[in-house]
């Protein structure tokens, strides 16, 4: 596959992300509204940055250049900064103030499916990503990995408050995306690709 098929399955990656982030949006609102659950929220807003993260990818797949790649890999860390920090505040208040969650069946079905989707997802943009040497690419994929993970986590606080009464795995699920979401926002300022900021 040339340079330019992998492009165009890129792009293809990123709409798929970008359709299926805007539909759990949608989603993810009416179940947080009715279950005030802060992992339900906080993923809703994971989906936001996730249709960023891909509209930021399709732009910088149509016209790659170094600039791009650059302000393409600075807009990606800044969504994982604003994840990990609206993340962290969420989970806090919520531990304190002893907040409890009404876990719903439409919301274990929703971040199941969601994980299998994004970890697909991910691995898809690794392998064209890294096939086309593209650093916006494979970090946009660690973004849809970490929605993954995300999901994952949500599931099983949802799961967990569920079967055992386990209050506090709501926002705990939060609290487990700080650490990634921080550690690939460190990873994207510290050290960039050569190839995007040479």
């Amino acid at each position: 596959m040339d340079a330019s098929a992998l492009r165009r399955t890129g792009i293809g990656l990123e709409a798929v992300t970008l359709a299926w982030n805007v539909v759990g949006v949608a989603v993810l609102a009416v179940l947080a509204f009715r279950s005030a659950s802060v992992a339900l929220l906080g993923f809703g807003l994971d989906s936001l940055i996730e249709i960023g993260a891909s509209a930021v990818v399709i732009w910088e797949l149509t016209g790659s250049s170094e600039k791009r790649q650059r302000v393409g890999l600075r807009l990606i860390g800044w969504a994982f900064v604003l994840l990990a920090a609206y993340l962290l505040v969420q989970a806090v208040v919520a531990l304190a103030a002893g907040h409890r969650a009404t876990p719903l069946p439409g919301g274990i079905a929703w971040t199941a499916l969601t994980a299998l989707v994004m970890f697909a997802l991910a691995w898809g943009k690794w392998r064209v990503g890294s096939r086309l040497g593209n650093p916006v690419l494979l970090t946009e994929g660690r973004v849809t990995l970490i929605d993954g993970v995300l999901a994952t986590g949500v599931l099983l606080g949802i799961v967990l408050d569920a079967v055992l009464g386990w209050w506090w795995a709501d926002p705990v699920a939060g609290l487990v995306i700080v650490f990634y979401a921080a550690r690939e926002a460190v990873h994207i300022f510290r050290d960039p690709p050569e190839d995007a900021v040479a």
